[in-house]
């Protein structure tokens, strides 16, 4: 099964309503789109120039044209996709009309087609795509005017999708490192009020009949018990209240996003791999913007905001500081006291052969195999782990549980 998208001829019109249709090509061969047109007699037409006999058409609800969310990796396959169209000769606008039909989620459909209105309209492209900053941050948008001023737009958009790729699967790494833990602690809290709400309460009223003091560590159970019963409403807001109160201020507060990166640099296991994707960020990001030419103060300005990390975003902003003075990179490196010495010699060495864009592209791959190493290796810890804390967890309501029917064993 294939999607047709529009030919490269096809004439420039404004595609406002989303339709879903089938028929079949050239060759006879049944296919399927989804493409936006002002109407379906245009939609038919424009089919038609593409050779496909259409033999169903079949108007999408808004859902449709608004569904969906504009992923990252779906910028980095539209940067992409873009920069194979303008090496191969197609014109920019013919390209994003073929990209943006071509693709099967409306809102990347929709964005694409937007952005190709706004450079019909004699818009330069990163002022096109300024106007989307939630999907084209600075870098993009930096780089991509790089492209335009040098007369090498491709090339420039190639950098960027080979840039956006990396960054993503280290981002994904890390997320797999950071969710992991965070996992078992939800299994395990989840297990835990199961148990307290609807297993422990069965073994309260067996042990009514007892008429003999429990264990104290059955009776606390037991009385934990009761309290989650009784104030699980309290429970639960407490913990949708912290969560809630997190969010809130990790997105607003600064301070509090700085402390949370600090802390989360020197925590056991997870640390190490939040620094060595920083630093794998810093260099990839370093790497790309000097490789299109951009001055490295300039550079390093987008560097700072790439690095995902408070910590590393001030340093690199006072190494920004101290080059627009005259001082060498690898000094302001060593000053900020936060880089390991090898990255610090390679840049070094970058510097001297004038070939930064280089060593920092070795330093990032050096750094991105690190991390996923060491999350790999961080995935065997934690398997045993997991069963440790759920053992933990269940196996002590379990002895506190039975610890009655041990102790009336050995009276009788």
């Amino acid at each position: 099964m294939a999607t047709a998208v529009a030919s490269a001829g096809a004439k420039s019109v404004k595609r406002d309503i989303p339709f879903s249709w089938v028929g079949l090509d050239k060759k006879g061969n049944r296919v399927t789109g989804k493409s936006l047109a002002p109407d379906e007699p245009a939609l038919r037409a424009e089919l038609r120039r593409q050779g496909i006999a259409v033999s169903r058409v079949k108007k999408q609800s808004n859902a449709f044209k608004a569904g969906g969310k504009v992923k990252p990796e779906d910028i980095a396959v539209f940067s992409r996709q873009l920069a194979t169209m303008l090496a191969s000769g197609i014109p920019l606008v013919q390209s994003f009309e073929i990209v943006g039909q071509g693709n099967e989620k409306p809102a990347m459909q929709k964005l694409v087609l937007d952005i190709k209105q706004d450079v019909e309209g004699g818009t330069s492209l990163h002022e096109a795509l300024a106007k989307h900053p939630l999907h084209f941050d600075d870098l993009f948008v930096n780089l991509v005017e790089a492209g335009e001023h040098a007369g090498a737009l491709e090339t420039l958009l190639d950098k960027i999708a080979t840039y956006k790729e990396k960054t993503e699967a280290l981002k994904k790494k890390v997320k797999k490192a950071l969710f992991y833990p965070a996992a078992v602690m939800v299994v395990a809290v989840i297990v835990t009020v199961i148990l307290l709400l609807f297993v422990i309460p069965q073994f309260e009223e067996l042990f009514k009949g007892f008429g003999a003091d429990l264990p104290a560590f059955t009776q606390f159970v037991i009385n934990m018990s009761r309290w989650l019963q009784n104030n699980w409403y309290i429970f639960f807001g407490i913990i949708a209240g912290a969560v809630w109160t997190f969010v809130y201020f990790k997105k607003r507060s600064r301070p509090m996003r700085e402390f949370l990166d600090r802390i989360t640099l020197k925590a056991p296991i997870i640390g190490p791999i939040m620094y060595k994707g920083a630093i794998a960020r810093f260099a990839r990001t370093l790497s790309t913007m000097f490789a299109a030419g951009v001055p490295l103060v300039e550079a390093l300005e987008s560097v700072a905001g790439a690095t995902g990390n408070i910590v590393f975003e001030d340093a690199v902003l006072k190494m920004r500081d101290e080059v627009a003075t005259g001082q060498r990179l690898q000094r302001a490196m060593e000053n900020t006291g936060i880089f390991p010495n090898m990255v610090i010699q390679m840049i070094a060495v970058g510097e001297e052969a004038g070939a930064l864009d280089t060593m920092s592209g070795k330093v990032a791959t050096f750094y991105e195999a690190e991390v996923d190493n060491a999350v790999d290796a961080m995935s065997s810890l934690l398997e045993p782990l997991i069963m440790a804390v759920l053992g933990v967890l269940v196996g002590g309501m379990v002895i506190a549980m039975y610890l009655p029917i041990f102790k009336l064993g050995a009276v009788v």
